[in-house]
């Protein structure tokens, strides 16, 4: 019997000025809320949560990962023209 294909993990992180970090959340994992001060410490704490997360959930867990797909966003205003 074939085995159903797994969906990737969406997160969706968007930069806060104020606080300046990365907040994160996962559109597809319940109780994936995180924050971090880098798109590379962030993706090191989604590698540890996701399956964490997974695991409290069968599931979800035949559904979902191991793929993440993280995206990204910030806004910032262009600079003037001269």
């Amino acid at each position: 019997m074939a085995r159903a294909r797994r969906h990737a993990v969406e997160v969706h992180a968007i930069w806060d000025p104020e606080a300046e970090v990365w907040s994160a959340e996962a559109e597809n994992l319940p109780g994936l809320v995180t924050e971090a001060d880098t798109p590379e410490d962030l993706m090191s704490k989604l590698k540890v949560m996701v399956p964490e997360l997974l695991s409290y959930s069968p599931d979800l867990a035949a559904k979902l990962g191991p793929e993440i797909h993280l995206v990204l966003e910030r806004s910032f205003e262009a600079a003037a023209a001269p």
